[in-house]
């Protein structure tokens, strides 16, 4: 039986507060669907942050959305949302 760190990002039990990185995966064998969904947040030269977006295929080139915040804050509050949306629609860390 594998030992879960408490301390690791995939830990479903334990995440982060104010998390600057997710990934996600939905995988049904069912519907041979295998996705993926990275949200990152990073700061940008002028002070503010991005959220960027990356998802797709599990092992195919995936398709990439940037969006900019005024600051770091907010694109870690757009992270949340997107992030809880997923979550809905069956995605898991």
């Amino acid at each position: 039986m594998k030992k879960i760190d408490p301390q690791s990002s995939d830990n479903p039990i334990q995440s982060e507060v104010f998390p600057s990185f997710i990934k996600l995966r939905r995988i049904d064998t069912v519907r041979n669907m295998r996705q993926f969904y990275l949200l990152t947040v990073q700061r940008d030269l002028f002070g503010g942050a991005t959220l960027v977006r990356e998802w797709g295929r599990i092992g195919a080139a995936g398709k990439l959305k940037i969006s900019h915040h005024v600051d770091e804050g907010q694109a870690v509050d757009a992270l949340a949302e997107v992030a809880q949306q997923k979550f809905k629609r069956g995605f898991r860390i």
